[in-house]
C-alpha cells in the first residue's frame, strides 16, 4: 500500500508548489543533511515533522514549498574516498541517489523538481558569483592567519580535529602556521546580528537566541595602552615601546598584579625570531599554541618575559607573562590581569606566586583575598575613586582615561571575521587567480563555474589541486599572461548559507539565476525552519549573515531568512545518543521494512515533544503499529461517502454524543498543535481518545464523520494509510480544512452532587434548563433514605456544582 502511493505522488507530481502567487503561502524547510548513504533516526524525526507541517497547510489551502537538498561538499567524502579507494564525487552521488530513495520509502513529500546538491556544478556557478561580489564590496578579504596545520597530511584542521595536540587522524603533532586565508567581514554587521535577535522573539527559542547573543559577544569597556619601562624597550631593541589592552573591567584598573599576552602575539614572535628566550621556554610556548583555544581555558599555564610595563594610573612596575589562557582571536591578544577580582586571573596568580590586590570590597564587610571577589562593591585602595560603587566607577575610570588621553571607551566583540579557506579538494574552488603583474585578480563571472577536475588522486596527503598537472594553471582575466588559480576551497558552512534562497527559483528559471526576485518576494521568509540545535550558532548565525549581506547587495529586500525555529531534540537509546560507534543504532530501513513507513513516524511524533530528548522504545514501536492496525480495521464501520454526514445531534444517545464530542476535541487539538504548540504527541493522544469512545457505540453516521475527520487530522502524521482510506471510503474528498461543529460542545445535562448537612450523598443528573425547584425536587428523591422522618431546614442550590440539603430531627 505504502509502495503504491508513493508511486502516486511521485507520478502526479503532488507535492510541488504551484505558480499561483495569489494563493496564501507556506515555505517549510528541514535543515539538509550531508549525503552519507543513510538516514538516521535523527534525520526521520526531522523530515517527520516537516513533513506533518507541510501536509497540515496544504490541508488548509495554501501552496507549500517543502523543498530538500543535500548539503554534499566537505571532508567525510574526501575522507571516505581515502579510505575505500574511491572517488569523493562518485561516493557523494550514489549516496545521494540512496538517501532520496529513503526519503520515498518514507513518503515525505518534498518538492521533487527543486531537489539540489550544493556540490552540483550549477550551485557552484551561482555561489562563485557571489563571491566576486562580496569581494567587490569589501565583505571578503585574505590575509595571514595561524591555523592548525598537520605536517604528516599537509592540511589545515579545525579545531575540533585537533585532539590532544594531534592530529586526529593520524596522531601526528600539530603546527601552527601562518598561511593566508580568506574571510568573510562578518563583523562588519555584528551590531546588526545582535540587534535583530529581537525580531525572532516569539519565534525563535530563548536558547538559540542567547547562544547567539554569547557567541556575538558585544562587549563595552575600556581600551589603553601599557608602555615597557626603558629596560624591557633596550632588551626589545627598540622594536616595541608599547602594546594595547581591553577591559570590561576598568573599575579594576588599581588591582592589576600582571600583564598576560598569547603565546602568538607579535612581541613573543619577535622574542622568539631573536634569541630573546631559551630554548625550554620556546617549547613551552610551541606546546601552547598546538593546544586547541577549549584546551587552553582548563590548565592555566604561563612563563615571565623578563618585561616590564609601566601601570598608567600609579606608575608602578607591572610583569608581562605569556598565559594560555589568552587568545589572539579576541581583543589585542593582551590582557591587564587583576586576580583579585577575576577567577581566572586569581588562579594564575595562585599558581605563580604573583601579586593579588584588592581594590573593590562589599558595601558591608572587609575584602577577602583568598578568593577572587567578582561582585559589585565598593572602591577602596583606588585613589580618588575610593568610596564610589564599582559600576559607577565603570564609566568614571573611562571619563578620566580620556580626559588624560591614556585610552577610551571601546566596544569589542567575541565574533571573528569567518574564515572560509579549505586546503582540501572536495568543496567548491574560490574563484581568484594569483598574476605575478596584476596580483589578486577575480575570475569572469563568464567563466563560471570554475568546476573541480575529475582526474584527481585522493591519497590525505595535500590538496589535489595543488599538485594537479594543469588545472591550476590559467591566464589572468586581466592581463592574458599565464597566472595561477587559487587552489582553496570554501567552507561547507557557505553553501548552507544561502541554500533555502536557491529553492526560490521555479524549474523554468533553474539553469538561468540562482534565484527568482518574484519567487524570492512571495516565498521568503522561511515560515517554519527545523533542525537541530546543535545549528544554533555557526550555522544559523552564517545564513542571518548571507541574508543581510544578499539584502546590501540587493538581491533580497529582508532581513531576516527564518520566521519561525522548532530545534527538535536528539533520539536516545539506552540513554545515550544513537552512534555506530555504540552499536545503539535503528536502521530506518529495517524498521519501515518489518511495520511500515506509517508507524515508524506515528512512533517519532507520538513518543515525546519536538524539542525534547527522544529515546526509543521497542513495545512503543510495537502498539503505534497495533493502534494503526485497529485504525484500519474499525474503518469497516464507516459508510462510504463523497460528503461528511449529517447527523441529528439532539437525536443521539449519551455514547453517540460523546463520541462525537471527543472527535471535534481531537480536531481541536491539532489546529492548536500546529500553530501554536508543536506538541504532537497530545495531538495524537486526541486521536486515541476519539477511537476509543467511536468504539464505545455503534452509530454507522457517527463512526463515518468521526473517520471524515480523524483521518484528515492524521494525515500528515501516517500519510499511507489515510489516503488509502480517504480514497476507499470518501473518494478523497476529506482531505482537505476542516471545520469543527460546535454543537457537539453544547452542553444539554448537568451532573450534581447532593449533600446532607455538607456530607456527600448522591449525585444527580439534571437539564441545563431545569427550574431550582426541579434541582431541588431531584436531589430530594436521590437521597430519600437519608430524609425519612428529618425536617428540611434549607435547601440550597449552587449552579453546575451541587445541592446541599439542611436537615434536622
Amino acid at each position: 500500500m505504502e509502495a503504491a502511493w508513493q508511486c502516486t505522488w511521485s507520478e502526479t507530481k503532488a507535492f510541488e508548489p504551484s505558480n499561483d502567487f495569489s494563493k496564501p503561502k507556506k515555505y517549510i524547510l528541514s535543515m539538509f543533511p550531508f549525503p552519507s548513504g543513510r538516514l538516521h533516526m535523527g534525520h526521520v524525526r526531522n523530515y517527520t515533522l516537516s513533513d506533518a507541517f507541510a501536509r497540515y497547510y496544504r490541508q488548509q489551502g495554501f501552496n507549500v514549498l517543502h523543498p530538500i537538498g543535500f548539503d554534499s561538499f566537505g571532508m567525510p567524502a574526501e575522507n571516505a574516498a581515502i579510505k575505500n579507494g574511491s572517488h569523493p564525487k562518485g561516493w557523494t552521488y550514489d549516496n545521494i541517489d540512496y538517501m532520496k530513495k529513503e526519503f520515498a520509502s518514507l513518503g515525505f513529500s518534498f518538492s521533487q523538481e527543486r531537489m539540489l546538491a550544493t556540490s552540483d556544478e550549477l550551485y557552484t556557478k551561482f555561489e562563485q558569483g557571489f563571491i566576486i561580489d562580496m569581494y567587490e564590496k569589501g565583505l571578503l578579504y585574505r590575509k595571514k592567519g595561524l591555523l592548525n596545520w598537520c605536517p604528516h597530511d599537509l592540511t589545515v584542521l579545525a579545531n575540533e580535529q585537533v585532539v590532544d595536540g594531534c592530529c586526529w587522524r593520524c596522531d601526528t603533532p600539530i603546527v601552527k602556521k601562518d598561511m593566508n586565508q580568506y574571510y568573510f567581514k562578518i563583523t562588519q554587521y555584528g551590531d546588526e546580528l545582535l540587534e535583530d535577535l529581537k525580531k525572532l522573539e516569539g519565534g525563535w527559542p530563548k536558547q538559540v537566541l542567547t547562544m547567539q547573543e554569547n557567541w556575538i559577544g558585544k562587549s563595552n569597556g575600556l581600551a589603553f595602552d601599557l608602555f615597557f619601562d626603558e629596560a624591557s624597550k633596550a632588551k626589545l631593541g627598540g622594536a616595541f615601546e608599547r602594546f594595547d589592552v581591553f577591559t570590561t573591567r576598568p573599575d579594576t584598573i588599581y588591582g592589576v598584579s600582571y600583564t598576560a599576552l598569547a603565546p602568538e602575539h607579535p612581541i613573543v614572535s619577535y622574542m622568539i625570531d631573536n634569541g630573546l628566550l631559551d630554548a625550554q621556554s620556546i617549547e613551552q610556548i610551541q606546546e601552547m599554541k598546538n593546544s586547541s583555544s577549549i584546551d587552553r581555558q582548563k590548565e592555566k599555564s604561563g612563563l615571565a618575559l623578563g618585561l616590564n610595563v609601566i601601570h598608567p594610573l600609579t606608575n608602578e612596575s607591572i610583569p608581562v607573562w605569556i598565559a594560555n589562557f589568552v587568545l589572539m582571536d579576541y581583543g589585542s591578544g593582551a590582557v591587564m590581569a587583576v586576580p583579585a577580582h577575576d577567577e581566572r586571573d586569581f588562579d594564575f596568580a595562585q599558581k605563580y606566586s604573583l601579586p593579588i590586590h584588592a581594590v573593590i570590597k562589599p558595601a558591608e564587610g572587609e575584602a577577602d583575598v583568598s578568593k577572587a571577589y567578582t561582585e559589585a562593591g565598593v572602591l577602596f585602595n583606588s585613589e580618588q575613586f575610593d568610596g564610589i560603587n564599582s559600576k559607577e566607577a565603570q564609566s568614571k575610570i573611562i571619563e578620566y582615561f580620556e580626559s588624560l588621553k591614556l585610552g577610551q571607551k571601546t566596544t569589542n566583540y567575541k565574533l571573528k571575521d569567518w574564515g572560509v579557506s579549505r586546503q582540501r579538494y572536495w568543496g567548491a574552488p574560490i574563484p581568484f587567480v594569483h598574476c605575478d603583474d596584476c596580483g589578486l585578480v577575480m575570475e569572469k563571472k563568464e567563466n563560471l563555474p570554475i568546476a573541480l577536475p575529475e582526474d584527481i588522486v585522493i591519497t590525505g596527503e595535500g590538496n589535489p589541486l595543488e599538485k594537479h598537472p594543469t588545472w591550476k594553471h590559467c591566464s589572468c582575466p586581466k592581463c592574458g599572461k599565464e597566472a595561477l588559480r587559487e587552489t582553496d576551497t570554501m567552507d561547507t558552512f557557505v553553501e548552507s548559507s544561502w541554500y533555502f534562497l536557491r529553492f526560490c527559483a521555479s524549474p523554468e528559471n533553474w539553469e538561468r539565476e540562482a534565484f527568482s526576485g518574484e519567487q524570492i518576494r512571495y516565498w521568503m521568509g522561511v515560515d517554519h525552519y527545523i533542525g537541530g540545535i546543535e545549528h544554533a550558532i555557526l550555522h544559523l548565525l552564517y545564513a542571518r549573515f548571507f541574508t543581510k549581506v544578499f539584502r546590501d547587495l540587493g538581491y533580497v529586500s529582508f532581513d531576516e531568512p527564518f520566521e519561525k525555529l522548532l530545534t527538535q531534540g536528539m533520539v536516545l537509546k539506552d540513554g545515550a545518543k544513537m552512534s555506530k560507534s555504540k552499536g545503539n543504532t535503528v536502521d530506518p530501513d529495517a524498521l519501515i521494512q518489518k511495520y511500515g513507513a506509517d508507524t515508524a513516524r506515528l512512533f517519532i511524533l507520538f513518543a515525546a515533544p519536538p524539542t525534547q530528548e527522544l529515546e526509543w522504545n521497542d513495545s512503543a514501536v510495537e502498539g503505534a503499529f497495533r493502534f494503526l492496525k485497529r485504525f484500519a480495521d474499525r474503518s469497516q464501520n464507516v459508510n462510504k461517502s463523497n460528503t461528511i454526514p449529517k447527523i441529528d445531534h439532539a437525536s443521539l444517545s449519551k455514547e453517540e454524543k460523546h463520541a462525537r464530542k471527543k472527535v471535534y476535541e481531537a480536531l481541536k487539538r491539532a489546529q492548536e498543535v500546529y500553530e501554536e504548540r508543536y506538541t504532537f504527541n497530545t495531538m495524537i493522544a486526541g486521536v486515541m481518545e476519539a477511537m476509543n469512545a467511536l468504539n464505545e457505540q455503534n452509530n454507522r453516521e457517527v463512526w463515518s464523520e468521526g473517520y471524515w475527520i480523524l483521518t484528515s487530522i492524521m494525515e500528515p502524521i501516517v500519510p499511507h494509510l489515510c489516503w488509502e482510506l480517504s480514497h476507499t471510503l470518501f473518494s478523497g474528498k476529506n482531505l482537505g480544512a476542516q471545520s469543527v461543529c460546535e454543537e457537539v460542545f453544547e452542553v444539554e445535562a448537568l451532573t450534581l452532587g447532593v449533600s446532607i448537612n455538607g456530607k456527600n450523598r448522591a449525585t444527580i443528573e439534571v437539564s441545563v434548563t431545569a427550574s431550582e425547584e426541579a434541582v431541588i425536587e431531584a436531589a430530594k428523591g436521590a437521597v430519600e433514605k437519608w430524609l425519612e422522618g428529618k425536617e428540611i431546614v434549607k435547601s440550597i442550590v449552587i449552579p453546575g456544582k451541587l445541592v446541599n440539603l439542611v436537615i434536622k430531627g
